[in-house]
């Protein structure tokens, strides 16, 4: 059966088109309601007065269409926090001055070795009702009491906005907190908290102390300390604890997605709850009941993982999997797949922006239309050989289904994937059935070692197998450049020739030549637009002075000491090589003197090395030089002074008021960001 078929399928077409256009569109929240008023008026007037029945169908389901378009802007501007009054985010009083803020806490996340980090949402500000989510940063000190979900606390500090990328391609932490519903941060001294005694007892107050309880219980007996954190990415969702190689490995072997709960983990948890229900009679009462237990399991093991977007997804498809079951009817996957976006975005829209969400529904996706094409390809007479080739199948339709997202948002692709999911999914299946049992037993109480062993010797091994393929390091592709364009230009692509190999013809294959040509021309575009292009780059970097000279596809990297390994591991550096289609070629030290699309530039640093009446276009301080900066602009005159991130901050302040004085623009990297020079 087609899928646009299906009348909710346009309907979600729409509705997601009206979510994207409120995201990149500022609107107003009248302008909104008043759309989607016009939208319902027109639907009405559509229906009534067409009288053709073709020509009512065709203008009925355009109108339908925008009325579906009206109510996705209303529902991500109804979604979006700051469109509120009462958020903090529009008094700007939270961000001049220091307030005392009262706040309850939401979730921990993951933290680093000095700071413990948390969601806190804001209920009052000096005593008025203002609202929102934060972020908090807590030093880590002897003296510092612990802090659970649900604890109410209040503190005197000014927000700080959380900011943009400071350098080019870098990942934008500040549009991730937005989709969030984050606008600011605070840092905040273990000594300034006054904690309330009453702790708010809501439903993630206690899903947080059943996983704490969780892993109480099973540190108690013994579990291993290094894979305890993954038993609970596992089987739990949280990633927060887990260490940074294991999860380097898992990025690398092409198994990453094994540590978020998706579709795959719920799987087996429905497999699971089948089997203990065997013994419920299949009459329509014990259907019921039935039915009524798994949503329940479900629906708690979704709370207990955070309602992370691929678990909703996930929860979402087998929940409708399980009503059909229970009114006998056969499922349509494909509807399924739809009821499930649509529900999932009407409310909660901004998961429509979460990576996660988007490379789960194209993996699942992709393995719903493209395996079986893979699976009736050979069919093995073994059974051990048919578990194994459904394996590589699923793994590989799914790979397949998100690599153009995967190279746009990661710049990164497995080529082991395969050997990976071959070695490690049946492995996973008994992980997962051992992990559901000791999860649930730990909820009440500790374990006797022996219940738990086989759990954590399972992980252990499953860690090793992912570290030796990781190893191969020759085996995975980093650095690939794309673009938004590229990837759509590549589903477009990877469609057509799905399409073509299901059923060749004529216009396939002049359908798959043109995808192919289409994506030629954007790739020689983009190697074009940067190929004849020039630029001159002050990179923000704390430590060290960086500067790439890029002339077209080749850059230059000029540094105060940055070794070549360093170089290949600066993820600022690379970053910004793949973002513009380059490479490093060349490694130079840094010199007190450089040209640039006719500029002289005079780099000043702590050697403070200076030829006076040394006429410079442009005047770049680094490393916090020692010099009287008043005489030398007074002697050089440069049109622009710059100072990077490797300067004292209150040498910068100061800088910034001499160049102020002198009326020469000041840039500072660690306030505005990069500074660049372009041909």
């Amino acid at each position: 059966m087609n899928i646009l078929q299906f009348p909710l399928t346009k309907i979600t077409i729409g509705f997601i088109i009206g979510l994207i256009a409120a995201y990149y569109i500022n609107i107003s929240a009248n302008f909104a309601f008043v759309f989607i008023l016009i939208g319902f008026a027109i639907v009405l007037l559509a229906y009534k007065f067409n009288t053709t029945t073709t020509k009512k169908n065709l203008v009925f389901e355009a109108t339908i269409l925008l009325l579906s378009f009206a109510v996705g802007i209303g529902i991500l501007v109804t979604h979006t926090d700051s469109n509120r009054k009462n958020n903090y985010s529009n008094h700007p009083t939270v961000y001049e001055k220091a307030n005392w803020i009262e706040v309850v806490v939401r979730e921990k996340l993951k933290s680093s070795p000095q700071n413990n980090r948390y969601i806190v949402y804001v209920q009052k500000v000096n005593q008025q009702n203002i609202e929102g989510k934060i972020i908090i940063t807590i030093p880590k000190t002897n003296n510092a009491k612990e802090i659970v979900v649900g604890h109410r606390l209040r503190f005197k500090t000014k927000l700080i906005k959380t900011e943009k990328p400071k350098n080019p391609n870098q990942f934008d932490y500040s549009a991730y907190l937005k989709n969030k519903q984050i606008y600011a941060q605070a840092f905040l001294p273990t000594e300034d908290i006054h904690y309330h005694q009453a702790i708010i007892k809501d439903v993630w107050y206690y899903s947080a102390t059943l996983r704490n309880t969780i892993v109480t219980h099973l540190e108690q007996s013994g579990f291993d300390k290094k894979a305890l954190p993954v038993a609970m990415a596992l089987l739990l969702g949280q990633q927060q604890d887990i260490d940074p190689n294991i999860t380097k490995d898992y990025q690398y072997a092409g198994a990453v997605h094994i540590l978020s709960v998706s579709g795959l983990h719920i799987g087996f948890i429905v497999l699971l709850i089948n089997f203990l229900m065997r013994p419920i009679p299949n009459t329509q009462k014990g259907r019921f009941l039935k039915l009524s237990l798994s949503l329940l399991s479900l629906g708690v093991f979704g709370i207990l993982a955070g309602l992370a977007p691929s678990v909703v997804r996930s929860i979402t498809m087998f929940s409708f999997v399980a009503v059909g079951h229970y009114w006998r009817r056969s499922t349509n996957i494909y509807h399924t797949l739809v009821v499930s976006i649509f529900l999932i975005l009407l409310f909660q829209p901004y998961f429509l922006f979460d990576v996660g969400f988007q490379l789960s529904y194209a993996a699942l996706f992709f393995i719903v239309w493209l395996q079986p094409m893979f699976a009736n390809y050979w069919t093995p007479r073994n059974k051990i050989a048919q578990f194994f080739w459904d394996i590589i199948t699923v793994s590989f339709a799914a790979q397949l289904g998100t690599l153009p997202l995967s190279i746009y948002y990661f710049h990164q692709f497995p080529g082991l994937f395969f050997v990976t999911n071959l070695l490690v999914l049946p492995l996973l299946s008994v992980i997962m059935l051992l992990g559901v049992i000791v999860m649930t037993i730990a909820a009440f109480s500790a374990l006797p070692i022996w219940c738990i062993k086989p759990l954590e010797w399972g992980i252990t091994i499953m860690n090793s197998i992912i570290h030796w393929v990781a190893s191969f390091e020759s085996f995975i592709f980093t650095n690939i450049s794309s673009t938004f364009i590229l990837m759509i230009a590549s589903y477009g692509l990877l469609i057509a020739l799905i399409l073509w190999w299901k059923k060749k013809s004529l216009i396939r294959t002049i359908l798959v030549l043109s995808a192919i040509i289409l994506v030629q021309i954007i790739l020689i575009k983009n190697k074009l637009e940067f190929g004849n292009s020039k630029e001159w780059v002050v990179l923000n970097a704390s430590k060290k002075t960086i500067i790439c000279q890029r002339i077209g596809n080749e850059i230059e990297v000029i540094s105060n000491g940055l070794q070549s390994e360093e170089i290949q591991k600066n993820m600022t550096l690379q970053n910004y090589a793949t973002g513009t289609f380059s490479a490093i070629t060349k490694e130079s030290p840094l010199k007190n003197v450089a040209y640039f699309n006719r500029n002289r530039i005079l780099i000043l640093d702590n050697s403070s090395v200076y030829l006076p009446n040394n006429q410079a276009d442009i005047l770049l301080l680094t490393a916090s030089p020692k010099v009287n900066l008043e005489r030398i602009l007074k002697n050089n005159r440069p049109k622009m002074v710059v100072a990077d991130a490797s300067n004292y901050k209150s040498l910068v302040n100061l800088w910034e008021q001499t160049c102020n004085q002198q009326k020469i623009p000041f840039h500072s990297t660690r306030e505005k960001g990069y500074f660049y020079i372009k041909e």
